[in-house]
């Protein structure tokens, strides 16, 4: 689950160098990994590698001897001249006895697989020259095309295309995944990542120390809360979600029914007065008060019962959302803002990091899109150099004081002590209106159960993601509650919990 930046991936070599396993071991170990892949992508026909300078064309060297000892018919097109090689990559090169192609586009052809070892995750720089041409030559062929490592062009560390990018069918890492096979662009240009083992100890983490981690079950899985068969519904509870006014209450609805099929014991609507008639036709399991001002709504979380609460959606923008968070941030209840609660803020954003502050209370869960962070967290464009969404969200984190969780098809949890998780499991259609009115009350549902914000907002994300999938091409937003029963029995089964 651990996620590496190539600073942390070069440190993982040294380590195991220092430890007596020789770095040409480790290539010879990469290749050979790459070759394995290469085999089971193409079963037959011509294979074309092309290789850079570094040790990324020495792992294309090893796989292009590995796999002409397996029969096959391969050709190397180097990126610089042979005899400028140098360490392991120009022991990788002596192995290799057959010819290599000169470096243009022309060279490509039309071989039945490309293996893509140009540059490795270290590129900081953009593609230009005769390997923006070559790049553009490999994904204009028709053939699949194997990256090592990453695809050539993308940075390991952010994700971003430098100039141009391999669009791979198939990825083969090592060791660790990094940040660009699950943020986007990179993750798009990955196709399948397959994890090889090349002999790197797992103990060189204890070293690493790692802060970022892919949102997977095992990330989370001590924090997952299980009800008891001695429980009761107080025991695992009570959520408060906020709703806006009688034209504007679909939203906290959906977040209510979220908290509710999350695990929340109880969840209260603090409706507006106008709107009570419309929320209570259209609730059942979950209650209603009424609510219309922010002095109403502390009366109402003065009951320390209320332990978790979602103001934003359908909230509005303005004076009494203001006014409901810095109610809800005074109680020091678990609390996730989202849209408009956030927005409200947008002027005068160091109001609500000052309160979130003064709280001393870390249950606080921010969830904004890229729009809504934007509008926010603008004063950190002059503070931060912000080269990634995974930066953005730290630094947010950080400037905030609460957890940050920046939505999208590659989610960032970010947490103020520097830890963060990256989403992978989103489905493309939950891209519809109300699914993070959805997420942001699943989030309080594991919030209410004790669960710590930064857990409770990976678990939100990773099952929001799952409930997706589960139901599938043409989801609105009501299905997803729905099918959070099937997401919890699936991973009960994983976790090995009867039920």
């Amino acid at each position: 689950m651990e996620v590496l930046t190539t600073t942390e991936m070069e440190h993982a070599d040294r380590l195991a160098i220092a430890g007596g396993t020789p770095g040409f071991a480790l290539m010879l170990r990469a290749g050979q990994a790459v070759a394995e892949a290469a085999m089971n992508l193409m079963e037959q026909g011509p294979i074309l590698v092309v290789a850079g300078r570094g040790n990324n064309g020495g792992d294309g060297f090893v796989a292009a001897t590995e796999l002409v000892a397996r029969g096959r018919a391969v050709s190397i097109i180097l990126l610089c001249e042979r005899d400028t090689l140098q360490g392991d990559a120009a022991l990788a090169a002596r192995g290799w006895k057959g010819p290599v192609l000169p470096c243009n586009a022309m060279a490509v052809g039309a071989p039945a697989l490309i293996i893509d070892a140009l540059f490795g995750a270290g590129l900081n720089r953009p593609v230009k020259g005769d390997p923006h041409d070559i790049i553009e030559a490999i994904n204009a062929s028709a053939a699949p095309i194997l990256s090592v490592d990453l695809p050539s062009g993308i940075n390991g560390t952010t994700g971003a295309v430098m100039g141009v990018a391999v669009r791979a069918t198939e990825t083969v890492t090592f060791f660790r995944r990094k940040p660009a096979h699950l943020l986007l662009p990179g993750r798009v240009h990955c196709g399948r990542v397959r994890l090889a083992d090349i002999g790197i100890d797992a103990g060189v983490l204890a070293e690493i120390r790692p802060r970022t981690f892919e949102n997977i079950p095992e990330l989370w899985r001590e924090a997952f809360p299980v009800p008891k068969i001695d429980g009761h519904k107080y025991a695992r509870g009570h959520a408060v979600v906020a709703s806006g006014d009688m034209a504007a209450t679909g939203a906290a609805r959906l977040a209510a029914r979220g908290s509710l099929r999350a695990g929340a014991g109880l969840v209260t609507l603090a409706s507006p007065r106008d709107a009570l008639a419309i929320n209570a036709s259209a609730l059942t399991a979950v209650m209603i008060r009424a609510v219309d001002t922010a002095a109403e709504f502390a009366d109402l979380l003065a009951d320390k019962r209320l332990n978790a609460c979602v103001i934003g959606p359908g909230a509005g923008v303005g004076e009494r959302t203001r006014d409901l968070v810095l109610a809800a941030l005074s109680a020091r209840r678990g609390a996730v803002f989202d849209a408009d609660a956030l927005t409200s803020f947008a002027e005068a954003p160091d109001q609500l990091f000052e309160a979130i502050k003064t709280s001393g209370y870390p249950q606080v869960v921010l969830t904004p899109h890229q729009g809504e962070f934007q509008r926010l967290f603008s004063s950190m464009r002059d503070k931060y150099p912000l080269h990634s969404k995974l930066e953005q969200a730290r630094a947010a984190a950080e400037l905030s004081e609460a957890i940050i969780l920046l939505k999208g098809p590659d989610t960032v949890v970010a947490s103020p002590d520097g830890r963060a998780a990256i989403a992978s499991n989103a489905p493309p259609w939950l891209a519809t209106a109300g699914a993070g009115d959805v997420l942001a009350g699943i989030i309080a549902g594991f919030l209410a159960q004790g669960v710590p914000a930064f857990e409770a907002a990976c678990i939100g994300t990773w099952m929001h993601g799952e409930a997706g999938s589960e139901a599938g091409p043409g989801l609105i937003a009501e299905d997803l509650p729905e099918v959070l029963p099937a997401v919890f029995r699936r991973l009960y089964d994983a976790f090995g919990i009867d039920y």
